[in-house]
């Protein structure tokens, strides 16, 4: 879980914002690809902040922000995953215009594995757009969710349950000023994921690229290679060191790898 300060707030296409996205242009000014990033249960499109500075020329970079925290903190969050998809899918759309523009690539990060296939499924079937690549993260495939309760606990539990994957800026969640801003989209987002239990998800024609923290207590190598069977392209894996939230420390080495597959 991670919490940190807002920036602007950009949509993608010319002139037009959009409080779904952050917009961090491409270092060239060129499009040649947008990268749509999605982040975990309680994070904030803040987690790719530092991501622009690092990605090859040509490629823009679209940062989700969810309702329910930081700029859109009035903003109720979503019930469900299907709810989530669907007003992501409508944002793209509307921000990026028929036809979506430039290709597209997407990146999930744990809860945002699954908003990032469940976005790529709509894409396909409403427009015949195949993303260049999906990249899931920190999570095993949608046929592999278990459902869970832990948005049931109390707030002390389910902050020791989420810190238990690793932590990541969680020492906002001891403010007592700042908790309860903070707690009910972290709330919101276990109970959305929880109750996500797809029983046969149709594979992506898009290629997947799986990677995550080969200490990650919530992602094996076995759950990563669970996305296999969810695509008819090409797939393939890759660990990097740390935990659930390897993507930080080890920002600069997943870009380095994934740079070469834009």
């Amino acid at each position: 879980m991670g919490v940190a300060g807002a920036r602007g707030v950009a949509g993608a296409g010319a002139g037009i914002r959009s409080r779904w996205f952050r917009r961090y242009p491409a270092t060239d000014g060129s499009v040649r690809l947008r990268l749509v990033g999605f982040p975990h249960a309680g994070g904030t499109a803040t987690l790719f902040h530092g991501w622009a500075a690092r990605l090859p020329g040509g490629v823009e970079l679209l940062a989700t922000q969810y309702p329910g925290r930081q700029e859109r903190l009035a903003e109720p969050c979503a019930e469900s995953m299907a709810e989530l998809a669907d007003r992501i899918t409508d944002a793209l759309e509307d921000v990026l215009g028929p036809g979506l523009g430039a290709p597209l690539a997407l990146f999930g990060h744990s809860l945002g594995s699954a908003v990032a296939y469940e976005v790529a499924r709509r894409l396909d079937e409403r427009h015949g757009i195949v993303p260049e690549r999906v990249v899931v993260s920190g999570r095993g495939a949608p046929h592999t969710e278990r459902g869970g309760a832990l948005h049931l606990l109390d707030d002390d539990a389910l902050i020791a349950s989420a810190r238990g994957l690793g932590d990541l800026g969680s020492a906002v969640y001891d403010d007592p000023d700042l908790r309860p801003l903070l707690l009910p989209s972290l709330r919101g987002d276990f109970r959305l994921i929880e109750s996500y239990r797809p029983v046969a998800p149709a594979p992506l024609r898009a290629p997947i690229t799986a990677v995550g923290g080969v200490d990650d207590p919530g992602c094996s190598q076995a759950d990563l290679l669970s996305w296999r069977p969810l695509t008819t392209s090409t797939y393939e894996h890759q660990v990097f060191p740390g935990d659930h939230f390897y993507l930080v420390p080890h920002e600069a080495e997943l870009l380095a790898y994934l740079n070469r597959r834009w």
